[in-house]
């Protein structure tokens, strides 16, 4: 384990220009921070034939130095096709022509120059984010929002039916409005996309128009909540959602005499998903024909500072202690090579990379400082709040975002993809294939107290199955023998994160493996089946099988797989690989329509190294990805696909 730690740390190191590359986003790098420092964002560039440093430094308007610089292996030659990193040439002024230019004077505080010129100190905050982490400095130049731009109040509207206007109180909260109209926090923002974090009294905000009777909740676990667009009936509702007009109107007796625009419709949440047999694999790399420049921009929590990039020691202690870091330094590899991938197809790319330090402003502020209106589209940022605030700002120039890594749902965003199965999706999709194949076979279902809810959806799927309660951490014995079959072969569907029940559960049945036939399935493979109690031999025996993202087991010959190798000296890891197959998936996509949201065919998957997609519309909540692996394990400890 400690090679292995040492090897990625040495492999990390490889990717030493890189880190010096994002931290020049912050405040430079070294020998560099002299030349690059005037710089705020950067872009890959794809080197043409004849060309060399000094030919594209005097293009481009920049000196050798620079390139060199970001580019440290430049300095030994560069080739056709190679990649390298250049200041953008699409970089917007640092701030809004509308801010007023203030410097700070003795004794003035953010209060005081908020009342001097009638805004609020979060926006001066959003102008200038390092007074998020402290107080004003004597001297130093900040930016002030003119009155004019600032807040987030709405212009006189003509409002859709059943919505109206509030007005922001004293002590009012997302929390405290969201119960008063009687909906979630995530369906209030919805309503006002550009609804910051700090409420403003006096701020007017878009709320529902009718309260909902005492009593009376919304049920977000079993129903969603649709809104009717213009001249939308129910016709086309039943095209998109399957539901009759009877149905609709048994659900929402408001639509008994007619739609109207803007109307919240109650629907049931999709349940097992239908069946994929048509499903076909589609090679998107013969299907090549828009091979004009796409413009991706790449936001990643690098989250470095000058202070981290002082010597080699502190590059390897910054490596071992920032597992964040070393993800996102691992999927950044895996999405340059996929550049160069697809220039080797045609087509040309710009890779445009955003530091985002981790944090929410910080994205916040990249999206309002640059133009990303051109941006075809986004890949990131990793983390959850920070895929919503993307997506959120960059709505409604209908830019998509790709979340790379989190499989929680994100609501009411029609420019979200979803890169990740969510776990519902894995056990959709699992539960289908038992009851697809189950026939002549005895389904035993044993799961703990804590997954009620899955018991409840695997025996409405398939009613002959015989449940196995467990209340504590083990599975008794007698239980288990009473419910398996001689004559039959034994399906045993393990629901439960429990390493304990788990442990004893497998040993149990892999015993009774011995005078059964047994095959154990899990909903997915979680922490507790890689539990170091847990036998993968006795996985292995009992045929284990179970959904999964990934394929887990990359064929070493694999183009990506060989050509990273070559040039890192390292196997990929999944994250490498993951961000490959993403950017690649991407740029493809774009390159055989006119645009992302044109390059999807629910019918249709596409398949990388280690990871596929196929994505469906989720009402106007985006897109999610349902290609789904199911994996058996084999008597040689390898993994075998199933389905």
């Amino acid at each position: 384990m400690v090679n292995q730690v040492k090897n990625r740390i040495l492999f990390l190191l490889k990717f030493s220009f890189y880190i010096c590359f994002i931290a020049v986003l912050i405040m430079g790098c070294g020998s560099a921070a002299q030349s690059t420092s005037g710089y705020t964002s950067y872009e890959s560039y794809a080197v043409q034939k004849g060309e060399t440093v000094r030919s594209i430094a005097r293009d481009h308007g920049i000196s050798e130095s620079v390139i060199y610089n970001l580019n440290p292996d430049s300095r030994n030659g560069i080739k056709a096709n190679s990649i390298l990193i250049l200041p953008s040439t699409k970089s917007s002024s640092s701030k809004d022509k509308s801010v007023i230019i203030h410097k700070v004077q003795k004794q003035e505080t953010l209060y005081g120059l908020a009342k001097k010129y009638g805004i609020s100190e979060e926006s001066i905050k959003k102008h200038n984010e390092e007074l998020y982490n402290r107080d004003l400095r004597i001297g130093e130049t900040i930016y002030i929002p003119s009155k004019t731009t600032e807040g987030i109040k709405s212009p006189a509207l003509e409002l859709p039916p059943g919505i109206e206007e509030y007005e922001i109180v004293a002590k009012d909260t997302k929390y405290s409005i969201s119960k008063k109209f009687g909906i979630t926090v995530e369906e209030l923002e919805a309503l006002n996309p550009k609804m910051g974090e700090t409420l403003e009294i006096g701020y007017k905000i878009l709320v529902p128009s009718e309260k909902p009777k005492r009593g009376e909740e919304l049920d977000t676990e079993n129903f969603e909540y649709y809104e009717v667009q213009p001249k939308e009936g129910f016709y086309r509702l039943e095209k998109k959602f399957g539901l009759t007009e009877k149905e609709i109107v048994k659900l929402n007796p408001q639509a008994k005499d007619g739609l109207q625009d803007g109307m919240i419709l109650k629907l049931p949440k999709p349940g097992v998903d239908k069946a994929e047999k048509d499903v076909s694999v589609e090679n998107l790399e013969s299907a090549v024909r828009y091979k004009q420049m796409k413009n991706v921009a790449l936001m990643l929590p690098f989250g470095l500072t000058q202070s981290d990039l002082d010597s080699t020691k502190q590059h390897q202690d910054l490596l071992k202690n920032d597992a964040t870091l070393r993800i996102a330094l691992d999927f950044y590899s895996g999405a340059l090579m996929a550049a160069e991938f697809a220039k080797e197809k045609g087509i040309s790319v710009t890779l445009s990379v955003y530091d985002t330090k981790k944090n929410e402003n910080t994205v916040a502020s990249i999206i309002s400082d640059r133009d990303f209106e051109k941006t075809d589209a986004v890949i990131g940022p990793l983390l959850q709040k920070n895929i919503e605030k993307a997506a959120s700002m960059l709505e409604r120039n209908k830019v998509p975002v790709f979340s790379p890594l989190s499989n929680r749902e994100i609501s009411n965003l029609s420019n979200i993809f979803q890169t990740l199965p969510a776990s519902a999706t894995l056990e959709n999709k699992i539960i289908g294939y038992i009851k697809q194949h189950s026939i002549n076979k005895n389904v035993i279902l044993i799961v703990d107290s804590k997954h009620q809810q899955q018991r409840q959806k695997i025996t409405q799927e398939i009613p002959s199955v015989r449940t196995i309660s467990v209340s504590g951490n083990y599975a008794e014995r007698k239980d288990v023998e009473e419910s398996l079959s001689k004559d039959l072969e034994n399906w045993v569907l393990l629901v439960s994160d429990r390493p304990i029940l788990v442990s004893s559960s497998v040993n149990v049945l892999s015993d009774l493996a011995n005078s059964h036939s047994i095959r154990l399935f899990s909903l997915e493979k979680n922490d507790a089946f890689d539990w170091e109690e847990v036998s993968n031999s006795r996985l292995a025996k009992l045929n284990y099988t179970f959904p999964s993202v990934n394929r887990s087991y990359p064929d070493a010959n694999d183009p990506f797989i060989k050509k990273y190798k070559a040039k890192y000296g390292v196997v990929p890891n999944r994250y490498a690989i993951r961000g490959f197959d993403i950017t690649y998936d991407v740029l493809l996509r774009m390159a055989s329509e006119k645009d992302v949201y044109h390059a999807f065919n629910e019918q249709i998957e596409t398949i990388y190294t280690e990871n596929k997609f196929r994505y469906i519309q989720n009402k106007r909540d985006g897109y999610v990805n349902q290609a789904v692996y199911i994996l058996k394990y084999t008597k040689d400890l390898n993994f075998e696909e199933v389905q």
